[in-house]
């Protein structure tokens, strides 16, 4: 949902600085639509070209209805304003300008059909746009941490015949469809059960108030000041979990922060525990795959787990 931080999550163990959310420079473009991740692993993002104009770093939103373009790119590439709409983030919803997007191609993705983008800052963005579930539902987002690098891709269904070899260290999680959205329902949090939707656009994972008072008395850490893609602010207090589990993995020591922001309520996910993961805690595996066709997600766990032992994360299983 393109939420960053403002402030440091002090306190919470291992937790860095925040980060700097300032667009790059146009990735050059791999032939199959692979880019680098740059030096940080939560800042992720894909070559994308609008009209076969140079293609630009767009931010992979799993957890955004729709797919926005910078105000900025827009301008440059003269496209032509759209009807207003009302875009849901983090913080609320919202009444945004449109532009309109004549095609769109990343990696094997090339939309020909027009669509409308919400236009925003690219400050708040943290690139030139970001690529939304609209764009995404139809294929496969692969983020594979060894090598830093990130793509869209077809989806397996779709590989006609093609057998994939079972992996030993990969945990295949099945999802159900909601409004496009892949959600996880094989989870738990700190003995809890929990909904949980991927959101590759967080930079911190995100709990509903509904799964804060099932945890009833837990220790609360913050506050610290989020800013979403539109620029406003809110504020919220956080967790550091001792345990999440998702299929039989189990992430430890996961700082989460909770407030009924918008999205639940999108997904109807305000009355049930409900967890959106962000980045901070799907940089602890080798590899994922989001496999919207599928409804499937693949974590692959490291195979040597010696190389987490200094850093805030550990896994469990079981």
């Amino acid at each position: 949902m393109g939420l960053r931080f403002l402030l440091a999550l002090l306190g919470a163990a291992g937790a860095g600085p925040a980060l700097s959310q300032d667009a790059g420079p146009a990735p050059r473009t791999p032939p199959d639509g692979t880019v680098a991740l740059g030096e940080l692993a939560t800042r992720m993002t894909v070559p994308v070209s609008i009209r076969d104009a140079p293609p630009q770093p767009f931010v992979i939103d799993t957890g955004a209805e729709r797919s926005v373009v910078s105000r900025q790119l827009a301008s440059r590439l003269g496209l032509g304003a759209g009807p207003q709409v009302v875009l849901t983030t983090m913080t609320g919803s919202a009444r945004v300008g449109t532009v309109v997007v004549p095609s769109l191609a990343v990696g094997p993705v090339r939309d020909e059909r027009a669509f409308n983008a919400p236009a925003l800052e690219a400050a708040h963005l943290g690139a030139q746009g970001l690529l939304g579930i609209d764009q995404l539902r139809a294929h496969m987002v692969t983020i594979d941490f060894d090598r830093n690098e990130m793509a869209v891709r077809r989806s397996r269904l779709e590989e006609r015949g093609e057998r994939v070899r079972p992996d030993l260290t990969e945990i295949v999680v099945t999802a159900r469809n909601r409004f496009g959205q892949l959600i996880v329902t094989e989870a738990e949090f700190e003995g809890v059960r929990v909904t949980v939707v991927m959101d590759t656009g967080s930079q911190i994972s995100m709990g509903n108030l509904a799964l804060q008072r099932r945890l009833r008395r837990i220790p609360l850490q913050g506050p610290i000041t989020l800013t979403s893609v539109t620029g406003e602010q809110m504020t919220v207090n956080y967790h550091v979990a001792d345990r999440v589990k998702l299929g039989g993995i189990a992430i430890r020591n996961l700082p989460v922060a909770f407030a009924d922001v918008a999205p639940f309520e999108k997904f109807g996910l305000t009355q049930r525990p409900a967890l959106m993961l962000g980045m901070d805690a799907m940089r602890v595996f080798n590899r994922i795959e989001i496999d919207f066709p599928a409804r499937k997600v693949r974590f692959q766990i490291p195979r040597d787990r010696t190389r987490f032992r200094d850093n805030m994360w550990n896994f469990g299983t079981g």
